[in-house]
């Protein structure tokens, strides 16, 4: 998978855990879930966060992985100069 699609899915990632939290201080979408016990209070308030969480996670490896492809395609050309400018 490209790191472009890695970075729109941590984005969308982050979009649904944003969804999740403005759901639960308004409802938009009017789920209705009632849930049985404390337990599953707890991971509904969980969820969100490391959706989140994850999706920073992603998005920030995928941009430190296309800083280091420039940085290497740069030095790539810096030493082809070289290589001509030797002949």
């Amino acid at each position: 998978m490209g790191a472009g699609a890695k970075i729109i899915g941590g984005l969308i990632l982050i979009l649904i855990g944003l969804g999740l939290f403005i759901d639960s201080i308004t409802p938009i979408i009017g789920t209705g879930v009632e849930w049985v016990s404390n337990f599953i209070i707890v991971l509904t308030g969980v969820i969100p966060i490391l959706l989140i969480i994850i999706g920073l996670f992603v998005v920030w490896l995928e941009i430190d992985e296309l800083k280091v492809q420039r940085e290497m395609e740069i030095e790539e050309s810096k030493r082809q100069e070289t290589k001509k400018s030797k002949k």
